[in-house]
């Protein structure tokens, strides 16, 4: 987006709690795309096939704000686009999403664990987001921070566009202490408390992350609350928020999370369907922070069990 424009409003309602998609034209120094529809074409015909995009552009389906676009528009860069998604058939997720909190500005909510923070891959229509904007009827609701699909816990959405930007900025900036509770064997030869260090990297279109050589970019506080027949309550506080840290700190101290499909190997139902009776042992269990707006400290406590817990 060129410095000092406004991304102008999508001219389209929400549909089932999720916006529509927003294409910005690129540049065409060739002048391949004489108009709109052969660049659409170009990008979703693979996809969709030409006779769909046609389809959708008879039928008004593709909408600038200007309103919707002809089959015959020139292509003209910089032009914003807005269409619907088809949505694919959900499996929902048999578990409800409890609101702990909610004001004027911030909804805290407490997610279950398998159910997405925000429409990704094949999970769209039956997510957090889209769910809490169609029961609680705040279409303008975005969350403040990601959780895995597979962690159930507590996730922080801001209710109001205008004070997006500063409860975000309390994450990124790492104003916000995470207290997580995980389940995992017991071994007493791990020495605990422990400060784990390490880089971790992840590459696009990969499962799983990993630990590489190199100057540390995540660190994690692990203790053990209690123990019995072998397994262990542990809290961890992560002072950082890489993809999968604490998961690849426990499964690096010898202490894999129950249930995890992915550390310390990948196993079948991470690329397959989610077996309901077997979660990931991992909750996120408190958020605490400083409002931006109020000034005032605030705790969030998740009212979820870990089941495996001892």
């Amino acid at each position: 987006m060129t410095r000092g424009r406004r991304t102008p409003p999508a001219p389209l309602e929400q549909r089932r709690g999720v916006d529509p998609v927003r294409l910005r034209l690129p540049p065409d120094p060739d002048g391949r795309w004489p108009t709109v529809r052969d660049h659409l074409v170009a990008r979703f015909g693979q996809a969709i096939g030409p006779r769909r995009v046609d389809e959708m552009l008879r039928a008004g389906d593709f909408v600038t704000a200007e309103g919707p676009l002809g089959r015959e528009a020139p292509y003209q860069a910089g032009l914003y686009v807005w269409f619907h998604r088809e949505f694919a058939p959900e499996e929902p997720v048999p578990f409800e999403v409890e609101v702990v909190y909610r004001d004027e500005r911030v909804v805290v909510a407490d997610k279950p664990h398998f159910l997405a923070t925000t429409p990704r891959g094949g999970h769209v229509t039956d997510t957090a987001l889209a769910r809490l904007r169609r029961d609680l009827g705040l279409p303008d609701l975005q969350p403040a921070h990601r959780l895995d699909r597979l962690t159930a816990g507590l996730v922080l959405f801001v209710v109001q566009p205008r004070h997006r930007g500063a409860y975000q900025s309390l994450f990124q900036l790492r104003r916000v202490r995470k207290e997580y509770r995980a389940v995992a064997a017991f071994d007493p030869r791990v020495p605990l408390p422990a400060t784990v260090r390490s880089r971790i990297v992840k590459e696009r279109g990969e499962l799983t992350a990993r630990e590489v050589p190199g100057e540390p970019n995540s660190e994690s506080r692990v203790e053990l609350l209690e123990h019995r027949a072998g397994r262990g309550l542990y809290r961890l506080v992560p002072h950082t928020g890489r993809t999968h840290q604490l998961r690849v700190h426990m499964n690096a101290l010898g202490l894999p999370i129950l249930g995890d499909p992915l550390y310390p190997r990948v196993v079948a139902e991470a690329d397959g369907e989610d077996d309901y009776t077997r979660p990931l042992q991992l909750l996120a269990a408190t958020l605490e922070y400083t409002d931006p707006v109020t000034g005032l400290r605030a705790r969030f406590d998740s009212r979820r069990r870990l089941g495996e817990s001892p």
